[in-house]
């Protein structure tokens, strides 16, 4: 049951006994209201996250390391895995590969909220839902945040950043996009017929790019392309796919937002400095296996019910979860400013 529907009658039930005069009754109660929270809860902050599918989750047992092998071909060394030509004779000479391991930590992340007990007595579920609502977005927020920050750091890391310098600063362009291609190739290593060959398959960028989309004429695109975006849905991207990547707008990058600001301010990342500077940030990424970002989780999101708030005439739910962010190939990752 989501959390933003009315649940069943037996679930409302249930709210109205954690609020029961009995403490012995409302303590129960509460403990079920938890469990049945819990479900909804865990698939809530699943739905939410704008991470999209970018890390694969893999669950860890409790008590286990968290160490994953990194690729045995490390960048800049693809050129020295060769085979030779063989006379006929002689010992064929040895190369040796091995592969580093790297250690991602993982750690607690916890929410909480309360609320008056009348308003369980009355079965509010307008005003219950609304807290569970609010402590779902707590778990969501902070999953978001870590995984972004695990990305930008990753792409400060490799030290790459395209323009298009013949486009005017602040304008998001179709070359741009074509630019990110190239170089993500180019700087993939191995050759055009490697197995797993690095390419860009989605680009996150901000609403204002997808709004420099809309203002593209006929010089940019063809009167096909042109109508798709005329007929877009209100709040839809008005193309979805530009040179075969996918596009994916979010609120937190742009201009003087959330993730930019963490890219430029605490990563002492730069946008292109040219004449006019560029303002936006465009983040492209390698989906096309899943062989680099990785959410090791020891333990799911577990909800329980807080006893010690009855006093206050007031009943309360926190909960907790054990996961942690990685990026073990920083090839999979590519920055962009416009």
């Amino acid at each position: 049951m989501p959390i933003t529907e009315r649940p069943s009658d037996e679930f409302i039930s249930l709210l109205r006994k954690s609020g029961d005069a009995d403490v012995n009754v409302a303590q129960a109660a509460q403990r079920e209201f938890a469990k049945a929270l819990e479900t909804p809860l865990r698939k809530g902050v699943l739905v939410g996250n704008i991470l999209g599918d970018i890390f694969e989750t893999i669950n860890v047992e409790i008590g286990s390391t968290t160490e994953f092998p990194l690729d045995l071909v490390s960048p800049g060394l693809e050129g020295e895995h060769v085979a030779y030509t063989n006379p006929g004779h002689g010992r064929i000479p040895e190369r040796a590969v091995e592969s580093d391991y790297v250690m991602i930590p993982t750690y607690s992340i916890a929410s909480s909220v309360d609320y008056l007990l009348r308003y369980a007595k009355e079965a509010r579920w307008d005003v219950v839902g609304r807290a569970m609502q609010v402590m779902e977005a707590g778990f969501v927020k902070k999953m978001n945040d870590d995984g972004w920050h695990t990305l930008l750091a990753a792409g400060v890391d490799r030290n790459i950043l395209v323009y298009d310098g013949d486009a005017t600063s602040g304008l998001f362009s179709k070359r741009l996009v074509s630019l990110m291609q190239t170089v993500m190739r180019r700087n993939s290593g191995g050759n055009s017929a490697s197995v797993g060959r690095g390419r860009l398959t989605d680009l996150y960028v901000s609403p204002e790019a997808l709004e420099d989309v809309r203002s593209w004429g006929l010089d940019q695109v063809d009167e096909v392309t042109r109508r798709e975006i005329y007929t877009a849905p209100e709040g839809g991207a008005p193309i979805t796919r530009i040179f075969g990547v996918n596009l994916h707008d979010l609120d937190e990058i742009g201009e003087g937002q959330e993730y930019q600001s963490f890219y430029t301010s605490d990563l002492s990342g730069t946008l292109h400095q040219s004449s006019p500077a560029d303002v936006e940030l465009v983040v492209g990424l390698d989906q096309s296996s899943n062989d680099s970002f990785v959410m090791p989780v020891k333990s799911q999101l577990q909800v329980f019910e807080d006893p010690t708030l009855h006093r206050q005439q007031r009943a309360g739910y926190y909960g907790f979860a054990e996961l942690g962010f990685g990026v073990l190939d920083n090839r999979r990752i590519i920055l962009g400013s416009f």
